[in-house]
């Protein structure tokens, strides 16, 4: 037995060797050569940096190659050496031409518009029809201050809000924004129309009475100043401000910079004409409304929108119809400024329809009757210069 064992154990040490030396003949190990390694050495310190190395086509080795030449080299004075910058700024403006009724009037020729930058008339580069995909943020007051739950108020704002965003095409986008005493998302800008329908969804019991209108309506103009195309807040609400960090003035700033177009939906007039009858409004109440109903109309002007005050929810569609052929079709004018100034100031501008021989203001007349058509120019009132890029 003890002859067995000692067998046995000779047979595994020769087997252990046989596979030591096996290994080292087939070499998948490493390699006992300890000056061949995987990554390639660093040049020494002193070496030229004149060359770089580059894969020889035929065996594959690296090979140093000389550097492209460069005709300046570091530290050299540059002065007097051309310089590249660009000065070229050009103005877009969305102009909409509408009669008495909010009716868009087509077939203006170019010749007949006129811009003015602070005062001073520029050279017009195109005039074009544009139709293109919208992209608008429904700002929503839904407050417990106006909407209580199965309210006469909370059932104006859904109607107003289902029926706007039912009146898109499919290719527009759409966010949803809520505000009372926070400004909240509902939904970001999609197509998606069942995201909008979620989203519009939770529109059912309002939270807190206060009614932060200017911060909502910064917060989201902010956003959509960067955004390119066709572009517009359709501000559903009573006008009414209760808490904001932004103040009347402040509001009206930012709004005319970020050049966002204000459409404002007014709510409550009937209810606000029926209280008023019957003596329930009182005197500081009535004018917290009638300064709501003007600031509304007071942001719609100067960003180029509109502002609307229906008494009753059936003025909804044909609202809706207008605020959308205001966007859809309008003239899409470009100009360069003659201000090259990048000071980021903000510039006015004016839009007029003018005789180009006379230059008086044009009179427009039906077709039909010959009777004089009273006309309004919708175009927002400035833009902010760009600033110097260093």
């Amino acid at each position: 037995m003890r002859l067995w064992k000692i067998f046995a154990l000779s047979a595994i040490i020769l087997i252990a060797l046989a596979g030591f030396v096996i290994g080292q003949d087939q070499g998948p190990g490493p390699s006992p050569d300890s000056t061949n390694t995987v990554a390639r050495p660093r040049p020494p310190v002193n070496s030229s940096p004149s060359s770089t190395a580059a894969p020889d086509a035929t065996t594959g080795q690296e090979t140093d190659l000389p550097k492209i030449p460069s005709k300046y080299k570091r530290g050299q004075d540059t002065t007097g050496l051309p310089t590249f910058k660009s000065d070229v700024s050009v103005v877009t403006v969305d102009v909409a031409v509408t009669d008495a009724k909010g009716h868009f009037i087509p077939g203006l020729p170019s010749s007949d518009f006129r811009v003015l930058e602070d005062d001073v008339p520029q050279t017009i580069k195109s005039v074009n029809m544009g139709e293109a995909p919208m992209t608008v943020a429904m700002v929503i007051e839904f407050s417990a201050r106006f909407q209580q739950f199965w309210g006469p108020t909370w059932y104006q704002t859904l109607s107003a809000a289902y029926g706007f965003a039912q009146s898109l095409k499919p290719d527009d986008y759409l966010a949803i924004i809520a505000y009372d005493l926070r400004t909240e998302i509902l939904t970001d800008f999609t197509t998606d129309r069942a995201k909008i329908q979620e989203a519009l969804q939770r529109l059912n019991i309002p939270g807190f009475s206060e009614s932060n209108l200017y911060d909502a309506l910064t917060e989201t103009a902010d956003r959509m100043s960067g955004i390119e195309g066709r572009k517009a807040i359709v501000l559903i609400s009573s006008g009414i401000d209760t808490f904001s960090k932004k103040n009347y003035g402040e509001t009206r700033k930012i709004l005319q910079e970020d050049g966002v177009p204000v459409y404002a939906v007014g709510l409550m007039q009937a209810l606000r004409d029926m209280a008023e009858a019957r003596g329930m409004l009182r005197g500081t109440q009535e004018l917290d409304f009638l300064q709501a109903d003007n600031a509304m109309r007071t942001f719609a002007k100067e960003t180029g929108g509109m502002a609307f005050f229906p008494r009753f929810m059936a003025e909804f569609g044909t609202i809706f119809q207008q605020i959308q052929q205001a966007m859809r079709s309008q003239y899409v004018i470009t100009y360069e400024p003659t201000n090259k100034a990048h000071d980021g100031a903000y510039r006015k501008i004016k839009v007029e329809l003018v005789n180009p021989s006379t230059n008086e203001p044009i009179a427009m007349k039906d077709e039909k009757s010959g009777k004089p058509i009273k006309y309004q120019i919708v175009a927002k009132a400035g833009y902010k210069a760009p600033r110097e890029v260093e």
